[in-house]
């Protein structure tokens, strides 16, 4: 997977949180409120 990836120059991108805003990220993550979150349904 990782050599396809870099054949067809396809790279990921994450956002770096702190550990106190935990609950936050993951309450914007369930609500779909994340940049470039993509839904597979």
């Amino acid at each position: 997977m990782l050599d396809f990836c870099a054949e067809h120059g396809i790279t990921s991108d994450i956002e770096m949180i702190v550990m106190q805003d935990i609950e936050a990220a993951y309450a914007r993550m369930v609500k779909s409120d994340v940049k470039y979150r993509s839904s597979s349904t």
